[in-house]
């Protein structure tokens, strides 16, 4: 057996779970330090399937520890970004775009140093060890206890990005924690470094969060591995995740949609998870979430790692309802629906209310909303039905039909059928889908390079490159019999010398519950 937990901003959810199928479901109002929260919730499937710490294999956990940390701009480490690249890039230094107070909120220093390759792979400048030194001497001055490094086009080679790394350890000492960009991000200079500085602020926390964790499923009697649930919907072990938090910010979705696919059979399909205070579509292709290609922006910063390409409403089961125009949201009584939700004896008319008042949930109490205007929740009901159609549309890259999956508790908000897209699957366990898919996580390995390709060893080269993804995640603790291919993708660079091409590879196994 083993238990998979996702933390959202209203309710913390945990399965247990037997394989693919699920034992116990729970949901837990989720605290504000959200580790007693998920003690909470552990005891709570206890109770439901009682089980012993030993029977457990395996803990799967999504967490908000990080995006919060970011947005609130608390707990984040002094933080250094270094970027190799003089004589170019001094006109847009390193946080240029960052907002003031999270550049405070890290005591960040920055520092221009000779280094980089141009976009063909040749040298901007050499390193200049003398020049990192002096670097690393200011920074042990000012207090930095986190370094972030970035070099120009570092995907295209990453050899100075590590030489400088171990410039700077060796001057700094093995307390300080570097973060290099080619391991985080992907081409595009600034949104790369952007993201490096983000994982180097949170590295600290990141061995404090893990250490809880630990902890709190250890006081449960559970000896069993710990693993987050990241962005791309695969695991990552705690030594993972102390080196890179950041791959965890989106895990959310990630693991809604994911589960989606598991409790519905469905591999392609389009999901809605609606929670509490917003409903996230996003479309699912071979069972992951679809990437978005675009930049993303985390607390008002630019960065371009993986994350799944998501479309948030303002539409969740605390939604506040206007009564004069029939709107819902975007404001909502978030995890405090309990007790402000007319049903629940308080005084505020959320889109729960108007559910229970049209038959479609039952909880609290359905006499407090006996008297809403029936008038007033069908147009309220048609308005939500028909601004998740217009989302989903907007998501859907083709005319051809696709199926809809809605999971979360509030999918009750929804009918049976959707404009456009027809019959809604609601498939059983919706309610905890995100625990689900934490719980049935695999674990990855992704190759995202530019290779030079001699000609006439095309597909000797693509056959190294899928092995060596394949090697990547068995490396990260999958079952070797059970890794596959699941996104390949192949783009030839013209302005690039040597028949250069940028590839890449992703496989994913299930867990190998043996190692």
């Amino acid at each position: 057996m083993h238990i998979g937990i996702d933390v959202g901003g209203t309710n913390t959810d945990a399965v247990l779970m037997d394989g693919t199928h699920t034992l116990a479901g729970v949901k837990h109002s989720t605290t504000p330090d959200v580790t007693s929260g998920i003690v909470q919730a552990i005891e709570d499937l206890r109770s439901g399937h009682h089980f012993e710490g030993e029977q457990i294999d395996a803990v799967m956990i999504g967490t908000t520890h990080f995006i919060n940390a970011l947005v609130q701009a608390k707990r984040l480490a002094p933080t250094a970004a270094l970027r190799l690249g003089l004589p170019a890039t001094k006109a847009l230094p390193p946080l240029v775009d960052w907002p003031e107070a999270l550049v405070e909120a890290i005591s960040a220093r920055s520092y221009l140093a000779h280094g980089g390759y141009e976009f063909d792979g040749r040298p901007i400048s050499p390193l200049d060890p003398d020049e990192l030194r002096a670097h690393a001497a200011d920074m042990k001055a000012n207090g930095i206890r986190s370094v972030a490094i970035s070099s120009v086009f570092s995907p295209v080679n990453h050899d100075l990005e590590v030489e400088a790394g171990r410039i700077i350890a060796e001057e700094l000492g093995p307390d300080v924690a570097i973060s290099l960009s080619h391991e985080i991000g992907r081409i595009g200079l600034l949104e790369r470094e952007n993201a490096t500085i983000i994982n180097a602020a949170l590295r600290e926390l990141a061995s404090e969060i893990v250490d809880g964790l630990t902890t709190a499923v250890r006081r449960q009697g559970i000896d069993a591995q710990i693993f987050l649930s990241q962005n791309d919907g695969t695991l990552m072990d705690e030594d993972y995740v102390r080196l890179y938090p950041v791959a965890t910010f989106a895990s959310g979705p990630t693991n809604s949609m994911r589960g989606a696919a598991v409790t519905s059979g469905l591999e392609t399909c389009a999901v809605v998870d609606v929670g509490g205070t917003t409903a996230d579509i996003g479309l699912l292709i071979n069972g992951f979430p679809r990437e978005t290609a675009n930049v993303v922006k985390v607390a008002g910063i630019r960065t371009n790692f993986r994350m799944p390409d998501v479309l948030s409403l303002g539409i969740g089961g605390g939604s506040i309802v206007d009564t004069e125009t029939g709107e819902v949201g975007p404001e909502s009584v978030g995890y405090r629906l309990t007790t402000e939700a007319l049903v629940f004896g308080g005084s505020t008319l959320t889109a729960t209310d108007i559910a229970v008042a049209a038959g479609r949930a039952d909880v609290g109490d359905p006499s407090k909303v006996a008297h809403l205007d029936p008038d007033l929740v069908s147009r309220v009901l048609a308005r939500i039905a028909e601004r998740v159609a217009e989302a989903v549309d907007r998501m859907r890259t083709s005319p051809e039909p696709i199926p809809v999956v809605a999971v979360g508790g509030g999918s009750i908000l929804l009918p049976e059928l959707l404009p456009l897209f027809g019959k809604v699957h609601r498939p059983e366990n919706y309610a905890v889908a995100n625990a689900i898919g934490a719980s049935i996580a695999q674990v990855g390995g992704e190759i995202d390079k530019v290779y030079s390709i001699e000609p006439g060893r095309r597909e000797e080269a693509l056959s190294d490159v899928r092995a060596e993804a394949v090697d990547k995640a068995i490396a990260a603790g999958a079952s070797p019999r059970s890794v596959a291919i699941v996104d390949f993708d192949e783009v030839p660079i013209p302005y690039l010398p040597g028949n250069a091409t940028r590839i890449r590879v992703k496989a994913v196994g299930d867990l190998d519950m043996a190692v």
